[in-house]
């Protein structure tokens, strides 16, 4: 048994874009008595939501539980660029676990975009999904020798990426720089609202939710898995699917993986200051610094990271971090509206490849866990549903090696 079953952490403060307040609960009921499934989802953000479709996709009953209520922890402060593109290049990739594994964990990240995109236009969720391209700007991880070197490599493993100079560069984005990497594949979204979307649909097809409901305690065993809730209700299921985010729960200890803390902000809307092809745009570049519109014509930028995750402390730089994106986001485009309309700072994982641990957990019989970490969560999260379906149906994944915990 593990006691106190997660991590508590205040997991973002301010306004995020994607929660107004009339939409910000209501999908979860109250947890009474013994709740048996096939299948026990603990977390509602989007990890949980993407488990619990293949869950329901592989004839599986669900029971999903969350402490807040479903889609209000980590996921309303995502910026939801949708990238294939790791943190890390595919040059430091190779270098830190070889040209076949970091090919393979590319290509499965440009898969797992396309397979999102499929699986919401089969649900016909409402979520503002839009098929983008990226500019991947120099800075001072690659600069533009480093950008031509890493396009080489990615071409060479047949990822739609290309360098381009100058002027194709400002003609796409009207931003002054020598030059960039141009890759088609990506998207954009609102993540709340493809979160709940994702719920009301397992809802639909018979998943229980439970919100709010803590879980105090995992049991895991070899014929089943039981949750102890705090209100003393208990869910029995044959398999668990930890997806809790950044509130670890102990029986997790993935080697190199730290919380950090991150900031972004949403302009007022500003249609004729946006760039012509309304491309996601990042920067090779430590601090990190993305960016990306939204459909009422925002501009959304975000950043600025550091290595550390108390609260008290990341919520008192929210002033100093705001005004560094916004003189950031002037100097890439000079003339936009940089006033935020909204403004936020959350939580955010990291490990030392920008890669996922995702798999069933070592030492707990039963029990699969995702845990997300840089710029690629929802990206992740995609690859984690298609393991999670996997393991439940006791087949092999192909990828296990480069995701799996070590």
């Amino acid at each position: 048994m593990w006691g106190n079953a997660t991590t508590r952490r205040d997991l973002r403060t301010g306004s995020p874009l994607w929660l107004p307040k009339e939409e910000a609960g209501g999908l979860g009921k109250p947890a009474d008595g013994t709740i048996t499934a096939d299948v026990a989802i603990i977390g509602g953000g989007i990890s949980g939501a993407l488990l619990a479709d293949a869950a329901l996709m592989a004839g599986r009953s669900v029971v999903a539980i969350d402490r807040r209520g479903f889609a209000l922890g980590s996921t309303a402060a995502s910026t939801a660029l949708l990238q294939f593109e790791l943190d890390l290049p595919l040059t430091g990739l190779i270098r830190r676990i070889g040209r076949d594994r970091a090919a393979r964990a590319w290509w499965r990240s440009a898969a797992a975009v396309d397979a999102l995109r499929g699986r919401i236009a089969d649900l016909g969720l409402r979520c503002g999904f839009h098929q983008r391209h990226v500019a991947y700007l120099p800075g001072n991880i690659l600069d533009v020798a480093g950008l031509k070197e890493e396009a080489q490599q990615r071409a060479r493993i047949g990822l739609r990426s290309r360098f381009i100079g100058r002027e194709a560069l400002e003609e796409q984005t009207g931003m002054d720089r020598p030059g960039a990497i141009w890759s088609a594949g990506a998207a954009e979204l609102d993540p709340v609202a493809l979160t709940r979307g994702l719920w009301r649909s397992a809802r639909a097809r018979g998943a229980t939710l439970l919100a709010p409901a803590t879980m105090e305690a995992i049991e895991p065993r070899p014929r089943g898995v039981t949750l102890r809730l705090d209100n003393g209700a208990v869910v029995k299921a044959r398999h668990a699917a930890l997806a809790t985010g950044y509130e670890l729960a102990p029986m997790l200890r993935p080697r190199g993986y730290r919380v950090i803390s991150t900031w972004a902000m949403a302009t007022r809307p500003q249609k004729r200051a946006l760039w012509p092809s309304r491309c996601l745009v990042w920067e090779a570049a430590d601090p990190y610094l993305y960016l990306r519109t939204t459909p009422d014509h925002r501009i959304l930028i975000g950043g600025e990271d550091e290595d550390f995750s108390d609260a008290e402390t990341r919520d008192r730089q929210i002033p100093r971090k705001i005004a560094t994106l916004r003189r950031k986001l002037a100097a890439l485009l000079p003339g936009v509206d940089t006033e935020p309309d909204f403004a936020w700072t959350g939580c955010f994982g990291a490990s030392a490849t920008s890669l996922p641990a995702i798999g069933p957990v070592p030492g707990a019989e039963r029990c699969f866990a995702v845990l997300g970490y840089g710029g690629n969560g929802i990206t992740f999260s995609a690859i984690a549903a298609q393991m999670f379906q996997r393991w439940l149906l006791a087949l092999a994944d192909p990828d296990r090696d480069v995701f799996g915990f070590t």
